[in-house]
Formats: structure tokens, sequence, C-alpha cells
């Protein structure tokens, strides 16, 4: 059975041939539904070095205009600070992480992101690199925001029953 540029894959050639994989890898990737990022530390700035295309597309950003620079550009001032923290810390101590968080793409526009991190150690080059994913999650977050409305809006109404019947 033949795969990726014609490796065969029933003795195992595509495992064997690290440009093969590497090369399928990268394709994977940029295929990827979900945005993906890798990035590496600078100082105290967590920079990107690779940005794949459903990434611009999530945030609106073309790759020339944000790479080298720290993911903050995504962030507004109300984006949840314990969110923040929680990722800085995990960088920090080099420890995955996973949380939601506001963000805003370069129109503006608000969407709401569940973000994974993984460090990564290169021991070749001596670097930690990070792997982000990126998840829109706004339907989810704008539902669960919507029933906490309804529940409570319930709630109010249940109470004001209860007083009108005493």
């Amino acid at each position: 059975m033949l795969g990726y540029n014609g490796a065969n894959l029933e003795n195992g050639d595509f495992m064997k041939d690290p440009k093969l994989r590497n090369a399928l890898l990268l394709q994977l990737v940029e295929q990827a539904q979900d945005g993906i990022v890798v990035a590496e530390k600078e100082g105290e700035d967590t920079i990107l070095i690779y940005v794949n295309p459903a990434f611009e597309k999530l945030t609106g950003y073309h790759s020339d205009e944000i790479l080298y620079q720290d993911c903050r550009f995504l962030q507004g001032e109300d984006t949840q600070q314990d969110s923040v923290r929680q990722i800085r810390s995990a960088i920090e101590a080099t420890e995955p992480v996973r949380t939601i968080l506001k963000n805003y793409r370069k129109d503006g526009s608000i969407f709401w992101n569940e973000l994974s991190v993984t460090p990564f150690y290169d021991e070749h080059d001596q670097i930690t690199y990070y792997i982000g994913i990126q998840k829109d999650v706004t339907e989810q977050v704008e539902l669960r925001q919507a029933l906490q409305q309804a529940q409570a809006e319930i709630a109010e109404l249940k109470a004001a029953i209860k007083d009108t019947t005493n």
C-alpha cells in the first residue's frame, strides 16, 4: 500500500523517512480546522514563530502581521485576567494548560477561544517551544450565558410568584 509521496506504508517507510513524515505532518497542521500556533519564549514574551491558515481565518490576521509578536494582541481590556494568569503560570512552569478566554479579531469582533498550550523541549535546539491550539467556542459560551440568564430570570419569576401567593 502506497501512501504519501509513494512511501510504502505497509513496511513502515513513512515513519522511517523524516522528510516524508515532516512534510506530511506540516500538511496535516496546515489543513487543520482549528488554529494552531508554535511559539517560543523571548524574554517576558511568548512570540509566535508559526501560525496555520485556520488561525489566520479565526483571528483575521495574516501571518505576516503577527509573526514574532506575543499573542497578547488578541486580548482586550475585558479579557479574563484569571485565564491569562493561568496561561502565564503554566508557561513559566513549562506545564500544559487549557482555558477559555475572550479574544478579539483584527476587525474588533469578539470570539471565545478555548486555548490549549503544550510545551515541548527540543534538546537539539536547547529551547522550549509551545504549541497552541485555538478552538472557537463562541457559540457554546454564548449559549451557556443565555442559559444562565434564563435560569436567573426563572428564579426571579418563581420568587415573585411565591411572594404574591403568600
